[in-house]
């Protein structure tokens, strides 16, 4: 019998920070971090939505509320989320379940990268 290797992949998340950068230019700094506070607790909460809904295997109307975690990674400027959650809604659309596994699994980690209170584990290059 062979050796079994546990692999720990590390995500690096990139962000946009021109994004944020222009909601604070265009609303001020208080409004601006009110505003931002409340999207990233609004990405969090759909995040988490999300995850009861697959951990349940509730898949209606999922690919819709992908969508809409989505818009909001967008809106914010977290590009590798935006990214990998357009990936799932595509082996979701397609009912690849075995893609769709992989995929939630990488949806998972991006996000919880990106949610760090650690800026120190996004890589702001765009």
């Amino acid at each position: 019998m062979g050796m079994v290797t546990a692999l720990a992949p590390r995500e690096v998340v990139r962000q946009d920070v021109e994004a944020i950068a222009a909601i604070y230019r265009n609303l001020g700094a208080p409004t601006a971090e009110q505003m931002v506070t409340r999207a990233l607790g609004e990405l969090a909460l759909t995040m988490a939505g999300l995850a009861e809904k697959v951990r349940c295997q509730d898949l209606r109307d999922l690919s819709r509320q992908i969508r809409r975690l989505q818009r909001l990674a967008e809106d914010l400027g977290l590009i590798t989320l935006a990214q990998v959650a357009g990936d799932s809604r595509t082996c979701l659309d397609r009912a690849d379940s075995t893609a769709f596994s992989a995929v939630w699994a990488r949806l998972l980690r991006v996000a919880e990268r990106s949610l760090a209170p650690i800026s120190g584990s996004i890589d702001l290059s765009g």
